[in-house]
């Protein structure tokens, strides 16, 4: 409701013949619309002090699909953008059973002793069946959820490709406006498809395994040509030679890369998250990546890049979602499905008819 819409409310409600006569309806919108504006300042004001509970009700707000939310959220959002920027974004990924879970709760530990504040951004992957997320990454950092300096937050993949979830990147500049200083995406771990998180993120982790027999296969990989250190992890007893053959092999493999735009060469380290050995080398290797690409410009460059790349990603997102929406595709969409199921016309035909209803 504007705030035209509230005048005129008052005034039907004062023009009436008995004045005494208020319209409840009109009462009850204004009480609404007041009530509405009063929470969305008094949460954006919780958040940006720092409390996890008004940044945990924001994020959910931003990833709701209800009309009203979003239109919430915006606002949320918009309050929150010159708060932003005041961080650096970490993108963790890897296989599943790689041992993520395990290295951000001993990685965000680390950093929360040194007196950092962590919010942890979890991709949990969806069923394609159920559409369900079991969202258990809480559970395997039992230390880390409990941290006051700490603020973990599980959200399922959906349909989103890229190993992100569809507002990860909102989730990211309201945990920056709330004052946390290091943001970590984990993401599902679903192998090559998972690029979408470099496009959010200022610093990329790629953490494999030993003797997976993936070592020279990561050569083809494009993931890693994206990675700026590449991390292997559970090296520890028995395991300790085949780790340390796995780094000498990663090592040779990104020599056949060329140098990047931004002058880093990207590093080969060997981890233990379960006995924490290593974890300390890993943060001065991110700490040197973002001294020097602040020194060199590319750190503010790439932000920008990010942002015109989600300006793209936003308006993808919202013809796709027009579409869909528009009362004559759904129909149309069904009759189009079943000729193809009889073999009548072809996907491309179909999508074309479509596309030039809408």
């Amino acid at each position: 409701m504007s705030e035209n819409t509230e005048k005129s409310a008052l005034h039907e409600s004062n023009s009436s013949p008995d004045s005494k006569n208020f319209s409840a309806t009109s009462a009850e919108k204004i009480k609404n619309f007041r009530k509405q504006n009063l929470s969305v300042e008094e949460l954006l004001k919780d958040l940006l002090k720092g409390n996890k509970t008004a940044l945990g009700k924001a994020i959910t707000m931003i990833e709701s699909n209800q009309i009203k939310h979003q239109q919430i959220s915006q606002k949320i959002i918009e309050g929150a953008l010159p708060y932003t920027k005041k961080s650096i974004r970490i993108g963790i990924t890897g296989v599943p059973g790689v041992g993520k879970s395990t290295f951000i709760e001993s990685f965000g530990t680390y950093l929360t002793k040194m007196g950092r504040k962590v919010a942890v951004l979890a991709v949990d992957p969806s069923s394609s069946l159920t559409r369900g997320s079991i969202l258990g990454d809480k559970t395997r950092m039992e230390d880390l959820v409990k941290d006051k300096n700490a603020f973990i937050r599980p959200s399922p993949s959906g349909d989103s490709l890229g190993g992100v979830a569809k507002k990860t990147r909102e989730s990211i500049l309201l945990c920056e406006a709330a004052g946390f200083e290091v943001i970590l995406i984990e993401t599902v771990g679903v192998g090559q498809s998972e690029t979408t998180v470099h496009s959010m993120t200022d610093f990329f982790l790629l953490l494999k395994l030993a003797g997976a027999g993936d070592e020279l296969q990561g050569i083809k990989r494009g993931i890693i040509e994206m990675a700026d250190a590449i991390v292997i992890n559970k090296a520890d007893g028995d395991n300790m030679k085949a780790a340390q053959h796995a780094k000498l092999e990663f090592k040779r493999a990104l020599h056949l890369y060329p140098i990047k735009e931004n002058n880093w060469k990207p590093k080969v380290s060997l981890c233990s998250a379960l006995y924490d050995i290593g974890i300390a080398e890993i943060w001065e290797l991110i700490s040197e990546f973002e001294t020097q690409t602040k020194e060199n410009g590319h750190f503010e460059k790439k932000r920008i890049e990010q942002n015109k790349f989600w300006l793209y990603q936003t308006i993808n997102d919202h013809l796709k979602s027009r579409f869909y929406q528009n009362k004559k595709i759904k129909p149309a969409l069904e009759k189009q499905l079943k000729l193809i199921e009889e073999n009548k016309t072809t996907a491309y035909a179909a999508a074309k008819y479509l596309l030039e209803l809408d």
